[in-house]
């Protein structure tokens, strides 16, 4: 799965990148080396303009954790942080937003855990791997938006924006540290993933790609990261490898 990530490219630099047209700069989101569920996230997507009927991209910020558009309410979402790109065209959660609302969050890596044996006197404890392929990713995303009914129409707060990031399985050294791994849209396929248009789901199946083999950097970083508070480019200095996966 993907549970953590760090996220620091600056709004206007991710827009000038990806080709983004719409974007509220009073929206923008500050940088994050721990970026949690249910925390706000930097998404790309394609939306039709309702006053011109054109097709903007825009970068807008989600809520991370999927709510279904049908949900009776929002708190199945931190449980809806990542959708698997095998089924993800078939399971009700997510099979219409892949048909029509996908997306692409940029990060800089994500993290993942394994667990280190209890040995010498000292507990078992989790230590974190930041992986990434030394650029900025593209993990591929789907979004949603969820009416709550309880609210009038016209509240700010009626409408939820969400999203989900897409996992596989793990290949090569992110496979030593956990099964499953984000999905990543390439450079040169991000124009038909985003394209709301796009109902071709052999297509879309094919836009997605795993990190190349080899391609993953794999470091050990502070137990810090553990805390979903903790937050800081500190976060990303290198720590000891207890497990050795990093060799």
């Amino acid at each position: 799965m993907c549970g953590r990530f760090v996220s620091t490219t600056p709004p206007a630099e991710l827009a000038s990148l990806l080709g983004v047209t719409d974007w509220d700069p009073t929206e923008a989101l500050a940088p994050s080396w721990n970026v949690a569920p249910t925390d706000r996230v930097a998404a790309v997507l394609e939306r039709v303009d309702a006053d011109t009927g054109e097709v903007a991209r825009q970068l807008r910020p989600l809520r991370w954790g999927l709510v279904p558009s049908w949900a009776k309410d929002r708190s199945g979402a931190a449980r809806l942080i990542n959708a698997r790109s095998e089924t993800v065209d078939q399971k009700p959660s997510f099979r219409r937003a892949f048909a029509v609302r996908r997306c692409v969050i940029p990060a800089d890596g994500y993290y993942e855990w394994r667990q280190v044996p209890a040995a010498d006197g000292r507990k078992a404890y989790k230590q974190p791997y930041f992986l990434s392929t030394g650029e900025l990713m593209l993990m591929a995303g789907l979004y949603e938006f969820w009416r709550d009914a309880d609210l009038p129409e016209d509240d700010p707060a009626a409408w939820l924006a969400t999203t989900t990031i897409l996992t596989t399985d793990a290949t090569d050294r992110a496979g030593r540290v956990h099964d499953r791994m984000p999905m990543l849209v390439p450079r040169d396929g991000l124009d038909s993933w985003l394209d709301p248009a796009n109902t071709d789901r052999a297509d879309l199946h094919d836009l997605l790609h795993r990190p190349a083999d080899g391609n993953l950097l794999v470091r050990a970083v502070p137990t810090a990261v553990n805390r979903v508070s903790a937050n800081g480019p500190d976060l990303l200095t290198d720590a000891p490898d207890p497990l050795g996966l990093t060799d």
